[in-house]
């Protein structure tokens, strides 16, 4: 099928950038998705003048008042547009002369922002409100007034430095009270910088506003919310206690609160549900209502730690197991962020050859998580990797390559087994949470997945590769962005309403690494094959 999506290139310093762009948004907000940045200091009302950009060819919408203020007569002769009144309909080519500096925050597409109805709330002194979900390897971030989004941003975990893997972390923080307080301190900063990037970029001011933020509210995985408080590091890593609700509220809150510089913000770290239960899978089950579908509807958020849950009509069957580094590409040799320049996201077959679809439609520098599931779903297709993950032929130390001509592309027999382990703990969780609500794999009604790398899934590989189960397409529903929107739902909720209560108190926690025969079962199901099911039709 022929792709008729509009196309916007755009040139900076002699290299193009190509982007699928958001009908109606203007120039400035599809570069805010991006690496790419133009200067601004007004918010986006045209005011400054700074984000000049010429439109070499294409139409695009009336000059405004604001451009035949702030531009001269022999720059709009040129075609020169400011970013942020520029509104381009169609395909066009755009050149950037003078960019930004680039920046670790990004907007986040409108695509993977879900519509929220606030409820009316009386005039309060401090309006502001934000909205975190604090993940392992991202943060995404929103700014609230009482009844609208004013902004978003999303951007990498900057804790990474110690390590992708959670226990990392953790056993970092229970050993050394200094590193605990780094971690702490990372994760705080990197809040606050995307929060200080939201205010002076899209309402023009910093510091005034710190001062009018009246609510902040975060959900997260248990690790990531006991990190941030930094208490509870040495108790998370106890088995025994994973099946119970965890603390994870700082000794001292206003000395805590007082970190932050927000002096007038109530700052809400939202409970986990117990061990590596956090409550970002709250968020996710209030986002897409799970609780509301028939029986047998299944939730899951994939990344470095995978969270689901199984609704069987009376109860949330709910687990968590680790992801491993195939989800978010460390220790993958050619991972990449999903967000990179040149990550490749996709890989099909196209006319003579591989078509591989990369963040700026640029040369591969390597793989995203749901490039890698495609590519390997490929070799398999092909022949060229057996069920059990062996490479069908000798294959160097570096790898096979699937386009020579292109060492990126390379998938090495190591990434293949990183996969399966990622793979055989998804599918082994969930068969799991069947055997504790008596349901076999065929009576899975409906499956929901959540966050930005479920709705960057191609379905149909990850049935093949037996990550997922062989729902027809129609039982399969992409909630990108659930974990942020139900914390935005809970975030504009009245003082004392607490929305997750009536999920709280319909969930059964199931201890993965107490069960006696999820071993096995993630052993059967390291297999490259689909997994039992309902057949695809």
């Amino acid at each position: 099928m022929t792709d008729t999506r509009d196309r916007v290139v755009i040139r900076v310093g002699g290299k193009s950038w190509h982007l699928t762009p958001t009908p109606g948004e203007s120039v400035r907000a599809w570069l805010d998705t991006t690496p790419l940045r133009v200067r601004a200091a007004c918010g986006g009302t045209g005011g400054c003048g700074a984000c000049v950009i010429r439109l070499v060819s294409g139409a695009s919408n009336p000059l405004t008042r604001a451009e035949r203020e702030k531009l001269t007569p022999e720059q709009l002769r040129q075609g020169y547009r400011l970013a942020c009144q520029a509104r381009p309909v169609g395909s066009c080519l755009l050149e950037l002369e003078d960019p930004a500096p680039p920046s670790p925050w990004q907007s986040i597409p409108a695509d993977e922002l879900r519509p929220i109805q606030p409820p009316d709330s009386r005039p309060d002194p401090c309006p502001f409100r934000v909205a975190v979900d604090l993940g392992t390897t991202h943060l995404r971030l929103s700014l609230w007034n009482r009844r609208r989004r004013l902004a978003s941003r999303r951007g990498l975990n900057p804790q990474l430095i110690h390590g992708a893997d959670i226990l990392n972390r953790l056993h970092e923080a229970s050993r050394d009270p200094v590193r605990a307080e780094e971690l702490a301190d990372l994760a705080r900063r990197a809040i606050l910088e995307a929060l200080t990037d939201m205010l002076a970029r899209d309402l023009g001011e910093t510091t005034p506003m710190l001062d009018k933020i009246g609510r902040l509210r975060i959900v997260g995985n248990t690790a990531m919310l006991t990190l941030l408080a930094g208490v509870g590091a040495a108790t998370l890593l106890d088995p025994d206690g994973w099946d119970q609700p965890l603390p994870c509220q700082p000794g001292d809150p206003e000395c805590w609160r007082a970190g932050w510089g927000l002096p007038n913000a109530r700052i809400t770290l939202v409970p986990p549900v117990a061990g590596f239960i956090g409550s970002d899978l709250l968020a996710c089950l209030l986002a897409s209502r799970l609780t509301e579908q028939p029986p047998g509807a299944l939730l899951l958020d994939l990344g470095t730690n995978i969270e689901m849950a199984l609704w069987d009509g009376r109860f949330l069957h709910v687990a968590s197991t680790p992801g491993g580094p195939a989800f978010e590409m460390t220790g993958i040799r050619h991972g990449v962020p999903s967000d990179a320049a040149g990550a490749v996201t996709h890989v099909d077959e196209g006319d003579g050859g591989l078509r591989f679809s990369t963040i700026g439609q640029i040369t591969p520098q390597g793989y995203c998580g749901t490039g890698l599931i495609d590519a390997v779903a490929l070799l398999c297709r092909r022949n060229l990797i057996k069920p059990s993950g062996r490479f069908a032929m000798p294959v160097a130390e570096t790898g096979f390559p699937l386009d020579p001509d292109q060492p990126a592309t390379a998938i090495t027999s190591r990434d293949i087994d990183q996969f399966q382990r990622s793979k055989a703990a998804c599918a082994a969780a969930i068969e799991t949470l069947l055997q504790r609500a008596g349901r076999a794999w065929h009576q899975t009604t409906g499956l929901w997945l959540c966050g930005a790398f479920g709705a960057g899934l191609n379905i149909e590989n990850a049935q093949f590769l037996g990550l997922l189960p062989p729902l027809k397409a129609d039982r399969i529903h992409k909630v990108a962005g659930a974990a942020l929107a139900g914390c935005e739902t809970a975030l504009l909720a009245p003082e004392a309403v607490d929305p997750f209560s009536t999920i709280r108190a319909t969930i059964e926690p199931v201890s993965l690494a107490t069960d006696e025969g999820f071993s096995d079962t993630f052993f059967r199901h390291l297999r490259l094959t689909t997994s039992p099911g309902i057949p695809i039709e």
